[in-house]
């Protein structure tokens, strides 16, 4: 079938440095929309990318194609829309999600939280070897989506309860 000929995706992409939340916000969103009986599958990109050896900016390469897959079967399930948690740092990011989602719609919501705070979660989540990695990235992350300005809006995930959250990143994705 023609590219032109495929039903419209709409695709909310939860992005933000390491450490604002984008996994809980996920799920909160998920929480909504099951709630209101709206077709969707809620995916967590770096899981989607977690092998060895890399391959590709992240291992990019697998991650689209673990997602290409797995939206086929999410679609053929009944799905309409997709909400996926990760990084969105680079155009080449949006391209990739619309070769591995056909008909795709992206709209991308920076979740934002101040530096002290990811910080602060990520020295309680990461106990392991990654917590120096995670706590640089945080802040280098910050600096690249500042430059990039991917997003097409923005919303604070600080300082308020999760479910009023989520239904701003959703209210304002439309």
């Amino acid at each position: 079938m023609p590219t032109s000929a495929v039903a419209p995706v709409p695709v909310l992409a939860l992005s933000g440095p390491v450490g604002v939340g984008k996994t809980t916000v996920l799920y909160e969103v998920h929480d909504v929309l099951a709630s209101r009986a709206v077709p969707h599958a809620c995916l967590e990109r770096d899981a989607l990318a977690c092998s060895w050896p890399p391959r590709g900016y992240f291992n990019e390469d697998a991650a689209l194609e673990n997602l290409a897959a797995v939206w086929a079967n999410f679609r053929a399930a009944g799905a309409g829309r997709l909400v996926i948690a990760g990084v969105v740092e680079r155009p080449e990011d949006l391209e990739g999600y619309r070769r591995a989602i056909p008909g795709a719609r992206i709209t991308v919501c920076r979740l934002a939280a101040p530096e002290a705070t990811r910080l602060a979660r990520l020295r309680e989540r990461e106990q392991g070897a990654g917590l120096a990695w995670h706590l640089e990235r945080t802040v280098e992350l910050e600096r690249i989506l500042d430059a990039v300005r991917l997003e097409d809006y923005a919303v604070v995930n600080e300082g308020r309860p999760l479910r009023e959250i989520a239904l701003e990143v959703l209210h304002r994705a439309g």
